[in-house]
């Protein structure tokens, strides 16, 4: 029997009626919302993170239900409403951490969830913060400096921009 589960979306307030079973992953890929990746579907892999309440979370590991009255935002989120990349979707341009694509929207979630947390990091920092996202085509190096680079941007733009307005 489904239940209906409200929440925000990227800023919106949504409805969802799923079986009490459904992963938020899932719920989400079945709401259109395509940058929620289905990876390994065991918490593994990372490329299905998105941030719940400024908590970057494994969508695959939660269950839609639990989300209720929460804030949900995904990669799509951070687009501002003028179509301008947040600062970490356009470093990861940049710097060319971007191949296949399949990882980088849980990258860029979990690396957003991150630096509002820690906006000055060391690699180092990033490195160990990144550690639960697999990526196989890169080599890692890239979306170092992606981070970086969109922390630095962001500390001089003196805000977190993009957090789904």
């Amino acid at each position: 029997m489904k239940r209906d589960v409200n929440f925000i979306l990227n800023g919106r307030p949504v409805t969802l009626s799923v079986e009490p079973r459904t992963t938020l992953l899932r719920a989400l890929r079945e709401y259109g919302v395509t940058s929620v990746k289905r990876g390994c579907e065991e918490g593994e892999c990372g490329t299905c993170t998105l941030v719940i309440d400024d908590l970057a979370q494994k969508s695959c590991m939660v269950l839609a239900l639990e989300v209720e009255g929460k804030s949900v935002l995904t990669v799509e989120g951070l687009v501002a409403p003028n179509g301008d990349l947040h600062p970490l979707q356009q470093a990861f341009v940049e710097e060319g951490a971007i191949q296949c694509g399949f990882c980088t929207p849980g990258m860029i979630m979990t690396a957003y969830a991150f630096l509002r947390k820690n906006p000055d990091p060391t690699e180092a920092e990033v490195r160990e913060a990144l550690a639960g996202n697999l990526c196989r085509c890169t080599g890692y190096i890239p979306i170092f400096r992606a981070v970086m680079k969109a922390a630095k941007t962001m500390r001089e733009l003196g805000s977190h921009p993009g957090a789904a307005r």
